[in-house]
């Protein structure tokens, strides 16, 4: 079965290889082309792959399908931190593997299906329809994924989306906070939830546990770029320093707010609180 789509995509993808960069103890991130979105790869020293939020273009996934067979990495299983659309991504290549989220995120994915298909088609078209969205809810109690490879800790919360859960790797002391903890983007709530503002703050203190308790050094984000220990310090303060700035009604994080997308993300923050 023919695995990489066909033409200037498959072209590019070729081009494209080396893609992922190691950045722990067999962990490896690829950057994508839109938003700084991170591709995280854990590896076995079998070679089983554990994929993290994939994504963003089909020539991307094509890249990292086609890196994955030259570096010898079996995808065994991936990993959805949450439901929205750019993390819920797949290629043909990987079809044996199961996709775990947890069943909160899965039921989220499955009531916005429709509408997320249709935002992945406008901003990154081609991407199949019978893999997009297709994961695999985790039992209530678990603590770790079901894998083939390194201990990966679920560290679950909920901030930003629906069923959103962080990793942590504690052979690598490293936290893959999914949508949270970036050097780029504010603290984007959940705005369709009860109380989106305690719901975040109280996943940064979920977070800075899980990562005092693992040793954490290394942060990844979904968007932005890795960190070291200082960094993820960092960012916890500047995040809980957004937060207040917005339940006080003020202006946070003025750098981060020059971003077009994220002046209009505070926005509709600002007018949620409100009410």
């Amino acid at each position: 079965m023919r695995v990489f789509s066909s033409g200037r995509a498959y072209d590019r993808a070729m081009t494209a290889v080396p893609t992922f960069t190691q950045v722990a103890d067999g962990i490896w991130t690829a950057t994508a082309t839109i938003w700084t979105s991170l591709t995280t790869a854990v590896v076995a020293p079998h070679g089983a792959c554990l994929l993290i939020d994939p994504g963003i273009s089909l020539a991307e996934l094509d890249a990292r399908a086609h890196e994955a067979i030259r570096r010898g990495w079996r995808v065994t299983a991936g990993f959805a931190t949450h439901p929205h659309w750019d993390h819920v991504l797949w290629h043909q290549a990987w079809c044996g593997a199961p996709r775990w989220a947890t069943a909160e995120a899965v039921e989220a994915q499955r009531r916005t299906r429709d509408a997320d298909l249709a935002a992945a088609d406008a901003a990154t078209p081609g991407h199949d329809p019978a893999l997009f969205g297709r994961l695999t809810a985790l039992p209530a109690d678990a603590t770790e994924l079901p894998w083939d490879g390194p201990q990966a800790v679920i560290v679950r919360h909920r901030a930003h989306a629906p069923g959103h859960a962080a990793l942590v790797l504690p052979h690598a002391a490293t936290l893959l906070a999914g949508d949270m903890l970036s050097d780029l983007e504010i603290p984007l709530l959940d705005t369709d939830a009860a109380d989106p503002l305690d719901d975040y703050r109280a996943a940064l203190d979920t977070l800075e546990r899980a990562a005092a308790d693992h040793g954490v050094r290394t942060v990844i984000p979904g968007h932005g770029h890795v960190g070291d220990g200082a960094e993820l310090a960092r960012r916890l303060a500047a995040d809980r320093r957004s937060l207040e700035a917005l339940a006080r009604g003020r202006t946070p994080d003025a750098d981060r707010l020059r971003t077009p997308w994220l002046a209009e993300e505070h926005r509709k923050h600002v007018e949620r609180l409100r009410h």
